[in-house]
């Protein structure tokens, strides 16, 4: 009887170096949180790569989220950089920014996307308010 051999756990989509099962699915199943913004902008690439939408819509903040995101040609999504993370707690305000660089394809042609996002805590939870894009 031959061994079978023991799957390698998959990478995290967000490049955290953890396996997926560790690191953001756990937020995408709604089994838990994102305890920073970083976490939660890292958990929304994810859910990008794997066009989990209703993930999208439930950590974007009523404020702003479109009616609109399925995408019936998402790109192929390469790979994240966090490039900076600044958090800003204290008794009136919980905002943070996270600026990061995501790679990604349409038709085998390869893109940049260089983001600055915004995030809010609201009820103890993190999410997602707008962005703004740079050219560099």
């Amino acid at each position: 009887m031959a061994k079978q051999r023991a799957k390698s756990p998959m990478p995290c989509p967000c490049g955290s170096g953890l396996s997926f099962e560790q690191c953001c699915q756990p937020l995408l199943l709604g089994q838990k949180f994102a305890e920073t913004a970083e976490q939660l902008m890292r958990s929304r690439y994810s859910a990008f790569t794997q066009q989990h939408w209703a993930y999208l819509r439930q950590t974007w903040h009523a404020s702003t989220c479109p009616t609109e995101l399925e995408d019936d040609h998402p790109p192929q999504w390469c790979g994240l950089q966090v490039l900076s993370h600044l958090a800003v707690i204290d008794n009136d305000e919980n905002r943070s920014e996270v600026e990061f660089v995501a790679r990604y394809k349409v038709n085998g042609r390869a893109f940049r996307l260089h983001e600055r996002s915004r995030f809010v805590r609201e009820a103890g939870r993190w999410w997602y308010v707008d962005g703004d894009f740079t050219d560099s």
